[in-house]
């Protein structure tokens, strides 16, 4: 449980040392949803499976290089809450990639 909580306060600290990042990430989805929705029929639903797979190589490529850019290794990745922080940070790197693919890909796949 200290595991967790421990986890949880790097995470908060983490979010405030990078709140200018966190809140113009914000702003440019909002900027590329807005610029989708007035670019004429966006096709929202068809842009799911592009912005999933750009998801999905994010995921992959944070999962693959984070022990790295963290001075680690995967060999220092031994405890399950390791490899579920690594696992959560890839993912939520992929999630932002997708939020982020979602209004292009349905700009680039407008309705007729």
């Amino acid at each position: 449980m200290y595991e967790i909580w421990l986890t949880l306060n790097i995470l908060f600290e983490l979010g405030l040392m990078y709140l200018p990042v966190v809140v113009g990430t914000a702003a440019l989805w909002l900027v590329l949803m807005v610029v989708a929705a007035r670019r004429g029929q966006p096709a929202w639903c068809k842009a799911i499976k592009p912005a999933i797979v750009v998801g999905l190589a994010v995921t992959a490529i944070t999962f693959a290089i984070t022990p790295g850019l963290t001075q680690s290794s995967f060999a220092n990745v031994s405890y399950w809450v390791d490899w579920g922080n690594l696992l959560l940070y890839a993912a939520s790197f992929g999630a932002v990639g997708a939020a982020l693919a979602w209004p292009l890909a349905a700009t680039m796949c407008r309705q007729a």
